[in-house]
């Protein structure tokens, strides 16, 4: 637990809501202390000053009092806006999925540099990638192995064998992927193509300047995701809603392979 009356750091706006008739309940993913709430007091008034920089997605600079139940946001100073984030629906959405999952797999007040840097490189890959699905992906693995959840995508994780770069199963009981002739120690394991088994190697040991250009078929992309959401799903034992919306907004705009 923190014990200093004040914490001047630099954090990401991952959720708020509505408090009181003027202020918002802010809930923030910071540098130096990991996740807390905090309130932002008349932060819903037109003349507030701390207005334009505690909305979603946004990196700012903020000082932080320590309160006797909710901690209080004194100041607030912009650093990244990600002006895309907060402008367009399908970029927006993607951003509020990796942001509830990291919201999901992080405990309160508990430092990560790591997960800090993933979520601020996150939210400028969402904000400008055209190849969101492909980010999405990415942020899915590496927030993964940052919380101990890494998947096992070389070795067997029954017999220990090495995995041949050819169809295989993927447990989310076991963490990882089965040949084909030991399923039967997961009988609800996913089948995986040959490509999804090189694609999900190469997104899990490469980085994101290497990746990103990665061109990929739709259907490539559906398994990917469907095996990855697979995946979370059996370890947050719940879906995420926001993926949800998503796959709703998907059906609705009949977005391109890249969205």
């Amino acid at each position: 637990m923190r014990r200093d009356r004040t914490l001047r750091t630099e954090g990401i706006v991952l959720r708020r809501t509505n408090f009181g008739e003027a202020d918002r309940l802010i809930t923030l993913y910071t540098q130096d202390a990991g996740k807390i709430r905090a309130i932002a007091k008349g932060a819903r008034k037109p003349q507030s000053r701390k207005t334009g920089h505690i909305e979603l997605f946004m990196r700012s600079k903020f000082l932080i009092a320590t309160g006797r139940n909710l901690d209080i946001i004194t100041q607030a100073e912009l650093i990244e806006p990600n002006r895309n984030l907060n402008g367009d629906l399908v970029r927006t959405t993607y951003a509020a999925y990796a942001c509830e999952l990291l919201d999901q797999f992080t405990p309160d007040e508990e430092r990560h540099a790591g997960i800090y840097q993933l979520l601020a490189s996150g939210m400028n890959w969402f904000n400008e990638s055209d190849n969101l699905l492909l980010a999405a992906r990415y942020f899915e693995l590496r927030l993964l192995s940052l919380v101990g959840y890494q998947p096992q995508l070389f070795y067997c994780v029954v017999s220990g064998e090495p995995i041949e770069q050819e169809e295989q199963y993927f447990s989310g009981e076991e963490g990882g992927f089965i040949k084909p002739e030991h399923r039967r120690r997961d009988p609800n394991a996913k089948r995986v193509s040959a490509a999804a088994v090189k694609v999900l190697r190469y997104l899990q040991t490469r980085n994101w300047e290497t990746v990103k250009n990665l061109q990929l078929r739709r259907d490539l992309h559906q398994e990917l995701e469907m095996i990855m959401h697979f995946y979370l799903q059996h370890l947050l034992e719940r879906e995420v809603k926001s993926a949800d919306f998503l796959y709703r907004l998907r059906r609705e705009s009949k977005l391109t392979n890249t969205q």
